[in-house]
């Protein structure tokens, strides 16, 4: 579906802020069902409502009679705006008349003042998101104005997740803030303790109001605490950031120190805790960014220093991930480490390909082996096991030796026209699949200028190829 041309998109550029508007005043024009809305909003978060209507409807004249708002101005006129406006900290144009709306929006634009016109972002120098509120906690979700319908389905989501105990953790936690800093006044200090806090029994502990229970763990970290460094092994998967897992974005979260590969795509990174250090240290085919050996020394180096060092790897760390190099390194350097495993390359992308990599008529086993060539260019594979019919072999940064790998494998037995198949850009946007046979595959990459990250399949598996109707091919 293509978009409507007549709809112009929303852009953007809108920056999250949150305002303290307890006592402030606050304009708000319109009184019926549109006004009504953002009014209770306004009144929950404590501001002092003025209200300009010629026709309020019975919700909007309790508040009035009540003294909860102030009832200002009838019909919208510029002039008596322009007394009312100044002086106010945020204008909302709520009536259910566009144009009215958009003339108060001009006006308080021209006074500097921030306003919202309701369902209207083109006027707008502020729009208000969907909130999910937890006592001082708020989660905020905007769409720029363009899709207040999705906002408010995730709104709905986040409500069902969120504990209600939440606000008594964030109040908990505000409350022995001073303890915690006169205790440990450097910043990251004061971090590790309460990431600490928030992973051990602590916080549930504060979120079911036992304040002596949780005073007892937060003091046990105070008292045992050291600022000793740590190395987590955590595999990212092959793209898609929907196939984290929940601990490797938790170790994401958490990290002060970053050295990932480059396979990684932008948004998976995007997933890191924004103020940790990213230190690029992947390999690209003939150019080293880094060695292995200064891998290992780099991630030896930040642990040794206090540092929670997250080693984030494309695919499974043990995997051709040289996961295993890396954890021999940290042994022996004497530094604590975790692994946590991510969905390999193989599995995930075969999935998103509709390629089954075992079946029960043609693949009762699956091989993964590496495309990577020696230095001196020769590819020493196990190729007798690889020529096995009753397989899946599934090759790994196999397309600079694309050719070679093919040929090797009808030297060995496998028939010319024995299928194949490559994911390019598995489970990514613009993931491309590639069916062809061992004899024509390497030529179909070339035509289509095939680059990494990819994948190869080698087997029948490849003619059980299903593709879902929304995939679209």
């Amino acid at each position: 579906m293509s978009a409507d041309a007549s709809v112009p998109l929303v852009e953007t550029g809108w920056f999250p802020i949150s305002v303290r508007i307890e006592g402030a005043r606050v304009l708000l024009v319109g009184g019926g069902e549109v006004a009504i809305n953002k009014g209770r909003l306004l009144l929950d978060h404590g501001a002092r409502i003025e209200i300009v209507a010629d026709r309020l409807i019975p919700g909007v004249q309790e508040w009035v009679e009540t003294g909860k708002a102030l009832h200002v101005g009838g019909r919208v006129d510029e002039a008596m705006l322009e007394r009312i406006m100044p002086g106010c900290r945020l204008v909302y144009a709520a009536t259910d008349d566009r144009a009215v709306n958009r003339v108060v929006a001009a006006m308080a634009d021209r006074m500097g003042i921030p306003v919202c016109a309701v369902d209207d972002p083109e006027p707008s120098t502020f729009i208000t998101p969907a909130q999910v509120r937890r006592g001082m906690v708020r989660v905020s979700i905007a769409t720029a104005g363009g899709a207040p319908v999705l906002a408010r389905r995730l709104r709905q989501e986040i409500e069902a997740w969120l504990p209600e105990g939440t606000g008594q953790l964030a109040e908990y936690m505000q409350s022995r803030r001073p303890t915690v800093s006169a205790r440990w006044p450097e910043t990251q200090d004061r971090k590790r303790v309460w990431e600490d806090f928030l992973d051990g029994p602590g916080a549930d502990s504060a979120r079911a109001g036992d304040v002596a229970a949780a005073d007892r763990y937060l003091q046990s970290l105070l008292d045992g605490y050291g600022r000793t460094g740590e190395v987590w092994l955590v595999g990212a998967g092959p793209g898609d950031p929907d196939l984290l897992t929940l601990k490797a974005l938790h170790y994401m979260q958490n990290a002060d120190v970053v050295l990932y590969d480059n396979l990684l795509p932008a948004v998976l990174l995007g997933r890191v805790r924004r103020d940790a250090e990213l230190i690029f240290v992947g390999k690209k085919r003939d150019r080293h960014t880094l060695p292995q050996a200064e891998i290992n020394a780099e991630m030896v180096r930040h642990a040794r220093a206090g540092q929670r060092v997250l080693r984030l790897k494309g695919g499974d760390p043990f995997i051709f991930g040289r996961g295993g190099e890396e954890i021999e390194s940290l042994l022996e350097a004497g530094i604590r480490f975790r692994v946590v495993p991510g969905i390999t390359a193989a599995s995930g992308c075969a999935a998103y390909a509709g390629i089954p990599l075992t079946h029960r008529e043609c693949a009762q086993a699956c091989l993964f082996v590496t495309g990577h060539a020696k230095a001196d260019g020769v590819l020493d594979l196990p190729w007798k096991d690889m020529a096995d019919r009753r397989q899946t072999v599934v090759i790994y940064m196999g397309i600079s030796s694309l050719q070679r790998a093919m040929d090797g494998l009808c030297e060995h037995g496998l028939p010319r026209d024995w299928p194949a198949a490559i994911v390019e850009r598995g489970t990514q946007p613009g993931q491309r699949v590639l069916i062809g046979t061992v004899e024509t595959l390497p030529r179909l990459a070339q035509d289509a200028g095939v680059a990494s990250p990819a994948l190869v399949i080698v087997g029948k598996v490849v003619e059980h190829r299903v593709v879902s109707p929304q995939d679209g091919e």
